[in-house]
């Protein structure tokens, strides 16, 4: 593409209407803009343009089967969206309880929705996000913003402007700078358009949290604990990170499951990679980082008892696994309860083996 890409620094708690003004402008002539949101940088574009839309598959990479979830500023702005208003209650209750927030809403979509937003379905995931830069540049451009992660299809997701600039500068108009990302795995996806309503991708809003508000316990979609095989067919997704493998380093990760005696689990597949002469690194947890004692190159993910804190800095460690300059890197599992279950389903899909 060949653009000259802007960064524009802004105040990530109190982003002046002047600071945002660039970013809108870009947004409002069918460019796009790369923003932070509490999960992580999104690529927007005005989602009611579908040339501008198209754009965000181009500068990705992404298939064009891969929906995009559009990000609105109020719940008005969400009702303009919708085809069915019998979801309306629904999406109330969840909305009046996670939004804004890191929850997407997978309802019926309105006609004025571009199929390409949609990937030809007829429903579209909606979410208000909670970081201040976001919710102010929706609000100033007073129309939707449809918006994946900021990044090459494929690679870890964005959660600093660094992280977008390496993937993308050249490719679109700009970056609004405004901090890292607090959640740092993205949002929880729900849909509401079937009974009961379906989690189709986990994130920020845990299962637990869910159910606790809908009165229920919540039905997992089986694509995600654990990716689909290579050979088994998937058709159309309601969802994005449903179909492909995601987040994935350059580098083989091979990931060693939570549960009992990983730690010897772990030492073994170590040993058996050194014993093929491959340089080995670490992606462990900081409690098993001191048990196995191994003078290996290691990115500490995070105390067992923060899974919160492993989540956030997640993607972050995962673009650092290419910086070892190992042969293959072993990964340790986490439990997959509460937002365990959102780590454990992007390490499962970085993840070039799990053993």
């Amino acid at each position: 593409m060949g653009l000259g890409t802007h960064i524009w620094q802004v105040d990530p708690e109190r982003p002046a209407y002047d600071e945002l003004q660039p970013a809108v402008q870009v947004l409002r002539g069918g460019g796009l803009v790369a923003f932070p949101t509490e999960t992580v940088y999104g690529l927007g574009a005005d989602a009611l343009n579908p040339d501008a839309v198209a754009r965000i598959f181009e500068a990705k990479g992404r298939p064009q089967d891969n929906p995009l979830i559009v990000h609105v500023s109020s719940r008005e702005m969400a009702y303009s969206l919708m085809g069915n208003s019998a979801e309306r209650p629904l999406l109330d209750r969840l909305a009046r309880a996670f939004w804004p927030g890191p929850l997407t809403l997978v309802v019926t979509a309105a006609a004025r929705v571009p199929r390409r937003v949609t990937a030809g379905l007829d429903t579209v995931g909606l979410r208000m996000p909670s970081h201040p830069v976001a919710l102010a540049l929706i609000e100033q451009l007073g129309r939707p913003v449809a918006a994946p992660s900021a990044n090459r299809s494929g690679v870890p997701s964005p959660t600093s402007p660094e992280h977008v600039w390496e993937d993308l500068k050249g490719r679109i108009e700009g970056i609004v700078a405004g901090g890292d990302c607090d959640v740092g795995v993205e949002s929880t996806v729900l849909d509401i358009t079937v009974t009961p309503p379906l989690l189709l991708r986990p994130g920020g809003v845990t299962p637990e949290a869910l159910a606790d508000v809908l009165g229920c316990p919540v039905v997992i979609d089986r694509h995600a604990r654990a990716p689909a095989s290579e050979k088994e067919p998937i058709g159309p997704v309601r969802s994005p990170g449903m179909k492909y493998r995601h987040y994935a380093p350059r580098t083989p990760i091979l990931l060693v499951e939570a549960g009992d005696g990983h730690v010897e689990r772990l030492r073994e597949v170590v040993g058996a990679h050194q014993a093929e002469g491959k340089r080995v690194g670490l992606l462990v947890t900081d409690e098993s980082a001191l048990a196995l004692q191994l003078d290996l190159p290691t990115i500490r993910m995070g105390p067992k008892s923060r899974p919160e804190a492993i989540a956030r800095d997640l993607f972050r460690n995962l673009r650092a696994v290419d910086k070892l300059k190992v042969d293959v890197v072993v990964a340790e599992g986490i439990d997959d309860a509460g937002v365990g279950l959102a780590v454990m389903n992007r390490l499962r899909r970085a993840a070039e083996a799990r053993v």
